[in-house]
Parts: structure tokens; C-alpha cells; sequence
């Protein structure tokens, strides 16, 4: 329908925001941020002090972080192309998917504010990229093997992100949003390898308050969910390319 089609197109610009924003609270989670500094050392080849220390292992870091972001964002763009094509062979029931979309989302910010815990997603399938350390193409196995073994702890935020891809069901969309997924999960990587002295007083200081960012990033899922199930949604879309016009070029 077309009113279905507008609804769409005027809820990309803000779904595309919530996608990246989702990708920062992943990079945020507590199975992926206290790992960083000893994941860009091995990624290099080098020691968690080199990487604090020397500039130049910190450039050979970067590169390696380069190709670990491409390998992440390989199972990523793989995943939104595969759940768009399903929410898109799925399209007559689509009023349902965006409304079951809507109670995952819930559900899974519920899990992160603890109202209660969903065990699977709390256990880490770690898989193991072998001694791959200090190559580009080693670093891009170890974005594959991240992507595939931290699924299950990462699950809530890129659950509810999939979710919204499946009610969708558009193809070009489902890969940019988890592109943009990958984009804010993979930055703050890049960000950590290339100013990671300057940085490391923040990730400790976020290492510290991790229970107040994982309460914020299920407030803000319950919020969405919330806003999907009530049809909400539409009309924050609606707001913010009325208050912002240059979202619709995104559109």
C-alpha cells in the first residue's frame, strides 16, 4: 500500500541513526569494551604497553584494525542482506512483523535493565581465529571469527536492529542499516588502535560505569520497542524530517 511506502520512506533517515547509535552501545557492551586494548595488540603483533607507549606500533595497530572492522562488517552486511530478503518475501504480513519487531525489541531491552535475563544471550560463542595475530588478512579473520563468536553477547542490540530490518523488508536498507551497524561498532576500534593513550582514561572511566551505560542502552531499546509497538514511531519519523528537511535525502 502506498501509505505502507511512505511510512517507509519517511522512517529510514531515523531508523539509519538508531542503527548506528546501536553499533556505539554494542562497541559499549560488556564483552566488547573491556577486550579492546588486548584485542588491537593481538590484532598488531605487539603488547598492550607498546600500544600505549609507541606511535609507531600504534600505525601498524591501525591497519590491522582496518581489516578486523572489514572482517566484522562482512557477517554484518551478510546479515542484513539476509534478514531484509526474508522480511521481504514476508511482505503481506508486514503490520505483523513490524509489531513483532517491536515486542523483540522490548524484550531485549528488558534483558539489558535486568527485569529479567534471557540465558543464551549471556554466554559468549567465542570462536577461535587460530594464531592470526600481526597480519592484515590475520586481523580480518579475527573480525570474521568476532562477529560470528560474539554474536550471543552483543545479541540484544543487534537482535532488535534485525528485528526492525525483518518489518522493513527492503534489501538496500536492511545492508545500510547494518552497515551503519558495523560502522559504530568499527569506529571506536579504529578511534582506540589510531589515539589509544588519550583514550585509555575514557574506556576506563566507561569500564567503571558499565552497569549505568547498560541500564541506558536497554532504556533506550524498551523506548524503541515501545514506540513500535504503539505506532509511535511514525510520528517521531514524521518530527524529525519536519524539524530536520535534510533527512530526506537519506531517504
Amino acid at each position: 500500500m502506498l501509505s505502507d511506502e511512505l511510512f517507509l520512506a519517511a522512517s529510514l533517515a531515523p531508523a539509519l541513526m538508531i542503527a548506528f547509535g546501536a553499533g556505539l552501545l554494542s562497541f559499549l557492551s560488556p564483552c566488547v569494551l573491556p577486550v579492546v586494548a588486548p584485542y588491537l595488540a593481538y590484532m598488531g603483533g605487539i603488547s598492550v604497553t607498546e600500544l600505549d607507549e609507541s606511535r609507531a606500533a600504534r600505525a601498524r595497530v591501525l591497519l590491522a584494525a582496518l581489516f578486523f572492522v572489514l572482517g566484522l562488517s562482512t557477517v554484518f552486511l551478510f546479515v542484513g542482506l539476509s534478514v531484509s530478503a526474508l522480511g521481504r518475501a514476508m511482505a503481506e504480513a508486514r503490520y505483523w512483523l513490524s509489531f513483532g519487531a517491536g515486542a523483540v525489541v522490548l524484550v531485549f531491552g528488558l534483558h539489558f535493565l535486568h527485569v529479567f535475563r534471557i540465558p543464551f544471550l549471556d554466554r559468549e560463542a567465542r570462536f577461535d581465529a587460530g594464531d592470526q595475530g600481526g597480519s592484515a588478512f590475520g586481523a580480518y579473520v579475527l573480525g570474521l571469527a568476532f562477529a560470528f563468536g560474539w554474536t550471543p553477547c552483543i545479541g540484544p542490540i543487534l537482535g532488535a536492529i534485525s528485528s526492525v530490518v525483518i518489518a522493513r523488508g527492503d534489501i538496500g536498507e536492511g545492508v545500510a542499516m547494518l552497515g551503519l551497524y558495523s560502522a559504530g561498532l568499527g569506529l571506536p576500534f579504529l578511534l582506540a588502535a589510531a589515539y589509544f593513550p588519550r583514550l585509555k582514561g575514557v574506556m576506563g572511566w566507561m569500564k567503571r560505569h558499565m552497569g549505568a551505560i547498560e541500564k541506558v542502552s536497554g532504556s533506550l531499546l524498551v523506548l524503541i520497542g515501545v514506540l513500535m509497538l504503539t505506532g509511535n514511531f511514525t510520528k517521531i519519523s514524521n518530527w524529525l524530517l519536519d524539524t530536520f528537511p535534510a533527512l530526506q535525502n537519506l531517504g
